[in-house]
Protein backbone atom coordinates (compact mmCIF):
# COMPACT_ATOMS: atom_id res chain seq x y z
CA UNK A 1 0.00 0.00 0.00
CA UNK A 2 1.20 3.14 -1.02
CA UNK A 3 1.13 6.50 1.65
CA UNK A 4 -0.06 9.90 0.64
CA UNK A 5 2.62 12.43 0.79
CA UNK A 6 1.91 14.83 3.34
CA UNK A 7 0.22 18.03 1.99
CA UNK A 8 2.79 21.05 2.46
CA UNK A 9 1.74 23.77 5.06
CA UNK A 10 3.76 26.51 5.81
CA UNK A 11 3.13 26.75 9.42
CA UNK A 12 2.46 24.68 11.91
CA UNK A 13 -1.52 24.11 12.36
CA UNK A 14 -1.66 25.31 16.14
CA UNK A 15 -5.03 26.12 17.94
CA UNK A 16 -4.09 29.81 19.51
CA UNK A 17 -6.77 31.14 21.78
CA UNK A 18 -9.24 34.13 20.97
CA UNK A 19 -11.41 34.30 17.90
CA UNK A 20 -10.60 32.54 14.74
CA UNK A 21 -9.85 34.58 12.25
CA UNK A 22 -9.49 31.96 9.43
CA UNK A 23 -13.45 31.15 10.13
CA UNK A 24 -14.73 34.08 10.66
CA UNK A 25 -12.87 35.06 7.02
CA UNK A 26 -14.25 32.06 5.43
CA UNK A 27 -18.00 33.19 6.74
CA UNK A 28 -17.48 36.70 5.41
CA UNK A 29 -16.73 35.42 2.27
CA UNK A 30 -20.15 32.74 1.75
CA UNK A 31 -21.96 36.06 3.29
CA UNK A 32 -20.02 38.64 0.85
CA UNK A 33 -20.38 36.47 -2.19
CA UNK A 34 -24.57 35.88 -1.65
CA UNK A 35 -25.21 39.61 -0.93
CA UNK A 36 -22.49 40.42 -4.02
CA UNK A 37 -24.74 38.55 -6.79
CA UNK A 38 -27.73 41.08 -5.59
CA UNK A 39 -26.32 44.27 -5.24
CA UNK A 40 -24.17 43.64 -8.80
CA UNK A 41 -26.95 42.14 -10.46
CA UNK A 42 -29.59 45.01 -8.92
CA UNK A 43 -26.63 48.00 -10.22
CA UNK A 44 -26.41 45.97 -13.55
CA UNK A 45 -30.57 45.66 -14.34
CA UNK A 46 -31.01 49.72 -13.33
CA UNK A 47 -27.95 50.72 -15.39
CA UNK A 48 -28.36 48.34 -18.80
CA UNK A 49 -32.16 47.75 -18.27
CA UNK A 50 -34.20 49.92 -16.79
CA UNK A 51 -35.23 53.18 -18.90
CA UNK A 52 -32.96 54.05 -22.21
CA UNK A 53 -30.65 50.70 -21.17
CA UNK A 54 -26.63 51.62 -22.03
CA UNK A 55 -27.28 54.62 -24.27
CA UNK A 56 -28.78 56.34 -21.49
CA UNK A 57 -25.31 55.74 -19.41
CA UNK A 58 -23.43 59.63 -19.39
CA UNK A 59 -22.46 61.83 -16.34
CA UNK A 60 -25.91 63.24 -15.97
CA UNK A 61 -27.14 59.40 -15.46
CA UNK A 62 -24.58 59.07 -12.78
CA UNK A 63 -25.15 62.61 -11.34
CA UNK A 64 -28.89 61.82 -10.87
CA UNK A 65 -28.13 58.24 -9.28
CA UNK A 66 -25.81 60.23 -7.18
CA UNK A 67 -28.05 62.53 -6.20
CA UNK A 68 -30.16 60.33 -3.96
CA UNK A 69 -28.66 58.61 -0.48
CA UNK A 70 -29.79 55.57 -1.54
CA UNK A 71 -27.58 54.83 -4.46
CA UNK A 72 -24.91 56.26 -2.90
CA UNK A 73 -25.17 53.41 -0.49
CA UNK A 74 -25.92 50.99 -2.49
CA UNK A 75 -22.35 51.62 -4.63
CA UNK A 76 -20.54 52.11 -1.64
CA UNK A 77 -21.60 48.85 -0.04
CA UNK A 78 -21.02 47.41 -3.03
CA UNK A 79 -17.32 49.02 -3.20
CA UNK A 80 -16.41 47.73 0.24
CA UNK A 81 -18.03 44.09 0.22
CA UNK A 82 -16.38 43.56 -3.22
CA UNK A 83 -12.68 45.25 -2.12
CA UNK A 84 -12.68 43.46 1.14
CA UNK A 85 -13.84 40.14 -0.54
CA UNK A 86 -11.37 40.43 -2.92
CA UNK A 87 -8.82 41.22 -0.61
CA UNK A 88 -9.29 38.26 1.32
CA UNK A 89 -9.18 36.20 -1.40
CA UNK A 90 -6.20 37.29 -2.31
CA UNK A 91 -4.96 36.89 1.54
CA UNK A 92 -5.69 32.97 1.33
CA UNK A 93 -4.00 32.58 -1.98
CA UNK A 94 -0.84 34.37 -0.53
CA UNK A 95 -0.82 32.45 2.66
CA UNK A 96 -1.29 28.79 0.88
CA UNK A 97 1.39 29.65 -2.01
CA UNK A 98 4.07 31.82 -0.50
CA UNK A 99 6.20 29.80 1.68
CA UNK A 100 8.55 32.53 3.06
CA UNK A 101 6.85 34.45 6.48
CA UNK A 102 8.73 37.71 5.95
CA UNK A 103 7.38 37.81 2.39
CA UNK A 104 3.90 36.58 2.78
CA UNK A 105 3.99 39.21 5.95
CA UNK A 106 4.92 41.84 3.30
CA UNK A 107 2.38 40.75 0.88
CA UNK A 108 -0.45 40.54 3.18
CA UNK A 109 0.30 43.79 4.37
CA UNK A 110 0.64 45.51 0.65
CA UNK A 111 -2.81 44.00 0.26
CA UNK A 112 -4.56 45.50 3.52
CA UNK A 113 -2.73 48.88 2.12
CA UNK A 114 -3.99 48.77 -1.09
CA UNK A 115 -7.64 47.65 -0.31
CA UNK A 116 -8.01 49.97 2.42
CA UNK A 117 -6.16 53.05 0.01
CA UNK A 118 -8.93 51.92 -2.34
CA UNK A 119 -12.37 52.23 -0.08
CA UNK A 120 -10.88 55.57 1.39
CA UNK A 121 -10.82 56.97 -1.95
CA UNK A 122 -13.16 55.35 -3.72
CA UNK A 123 -15.83 55.86 -0.82
CA UNK A 124 -14.83 59.82 -0.96
CA UNK A 125 -15.58 60.00 -4.51
CA UNK A 126 -19.76 58.56 -3.97
CA UNK A 127 -20.15 60.80 -1.01
CA UNK A 128 -17.95 64.07 -2.60
CA UNK A 129 -19.79 63.61 -5.57
CA UNK A 130 -20.96 67.15 -7.22
CA UNK A 131 -21.96 67.26 -10.63
CA UNK A 132 -22.24 71.04 -10.63
CA UNK A 133 -18.07 71.73 -10.78
CA UNK A 134 -18.15 73.35 -13.39
CA UNK A 135 -22.01 74.30 -14.32
CA UNK A 136 -22.43 75.36 -17.47
CA UNK A 137 -26.41 76.31 -18.00
CA UNK A 138 -25.61 76.48 -21.57
CA UNK A 139 -24.55 73.19 -22.62
CA UNK A 140 -25.26 70.84 -19.81
CA UNK A 141 -28.13 68.63 -20.05
CA UNK A 142 -31.76 68.48 -18.80
CA UNK A 143 -31.16 66.26 -15.62
CA UNK A 144 -27.97 68.27 -14.89
CA UNK A 145 -29.30 71.74 -14.64
CA UNK A 146 -32.22 70.08 -12.41
CA UNK A 147 -29.87 69.00 -10.11
CA UNK A 148 -28.02 72.41 -10.49
CA UNK A 149 -30.64 74.26 -10.87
Amino acid sequence: MTAIAEPRAPRAAVRRRGANLEKWGWVYMRASGVLLVVLIFGHLFVNLMVGEGIHGIDFAFVAGKYATPFWQWWDVLMLWLALIHGANGMRTIVNDYVTHAGTRRVLVWALGLAAAFLIVLGTLVVFTFDPCIGFDAETASDTIISICG
